[in-house]
């Protein structure tokens, strides 16, 4: 899960700065999203774009991938200060064999198409045809753009965006398909930055916060009982994080209560100082077969709770 990963990370560093708008995807953009999608990352990108503090984490915090994304959007010819209002990342299993996770971006504003398509011409790039659809190169980065509609923009690497590009043109299933994730989004997409994963990517993530705590073992008895999950943060008086994780039934929410509150201490005793003070505004609990974590700091603390390797487990 590494490019959503970084992207979880980085979108959470920034999100600290900003106002509370709601990020929230368009039908169109939702069925260029495939039906096997494991995680999926929309964050605010107007608010993020309209703070200097945000923009100078960015750049302390982002990494190499992302980097990539953010130059290609530029070079793309978009004006990323006005036309970009919310910037999704979804990480997908193909549909051709194999087990390598691919990763589509989805770009919602009000964009001046034409302006874009004619700087295209003026620098001679040609599009490349998919039924209706024109995939144009974004500069020298590896990546294609599609606008599918004058406010919505997928872009990525070219299989990726292929792909997103069928599922939305009904040659595949896409997430709307998907009860569960689609289920899971209705809790979070009125925060300005949300994220959702699937039954497998709750999985990992779960496997990789309990590996810290030794707690493997009763993991793997609960393991295929989870079922999906999805965070929000809300940034109106501090810093607040709220994670559920749905599981099976009431027995394996209260496993995983007793196995994450476990990992809390663990880390409480082994961490380093800022990780002990970061954690100290932890609560787990469990009810009606979901768990519940949230993580509540201060502007000036939330960098000390962004380091805590437990927290960045969990919202990988």
């Amino acid at each position: 899960m590494r490019n959503l990963v970084c992207v979880s990370i980085t979108a959470l560093s920034l999100a600290m700065v900003l106002p509370a708008h709601a990020a929230q995807l368009s039908n169109d953009a939702r069925t260029a999203v495939p039906h096997e999608v494991q995680q999926l990352v929309v964050v605010d990108y107007r608010a993020m774009q309209n703070s200097d503090a945000a923009m100078q984490l960015r750049d302390r915090v982002m990494p190499p991938d992302l980097k990539q994304f953010d130059d290609a959007l530029r070079k793309s010819g978009l004006n990323d200060n006005h036309d970009v209002d919310q910037l999704a990342f979804a990480l997908f299993r193909p549909s051709s064999a194999g087990d390598q996770l691919q990763t589509v971006g989805i770009a919602q504003g009000q964009f001046s198409v034409e302006d874009v398509l004619a700087n295209f011409r003026k620098q001679k790039v040609r599009p490349k045809i998919i039924r209706n659809n024109k995939i144009y190169p974004m500069g020298k980065t590896g990546m294609v753009l599609c606008f599918v509609d004058p406010s919505t923009m997928v872009f990525g690497e070219n299989e990726a965006v292929k792909q997103a590009l069928d599922v939305r043109d009904g040659l595949g299933p896409s997430m709307l398909t998907n009860g569960a994730m689609m289920d899971a989004m209705k809790s979070v997409d009125s925060e300005p930055l949300w994220s959702i994963l699937d039954q497998k990517g709750t999985q990992t993530m779960m496997r990789q916060v309990l590996g810290q705590a030794g707690s493997l073992t009763d993991y793997d008895s609960v393991r295929k009982r989870l079922l999906s999950s999805w965070y929000s943060m809300n940034f109106q008086h501090g810093v607040k994080f709220d994670l559920i994780i749905s599981t099976g039934d009431a027995f394996a929410a209260a496993t995983m209560s007793s196995l994450l509150n476990a990992a809390v201490v663990y880390k409480k005793m082994s961490g380093s100082e800022a990780e002990k003070s970061a954690l100290g505004g932890t609560d787990i609990s469990s009810s009606a077969g979901q768990l519940a974590v949230h993580f509540a700091a201060s502007d000036s603390g939330f960098n000390e709770l962004l380091k805590s390797s437990l927290f960045q487990s969990m919202v990988h």
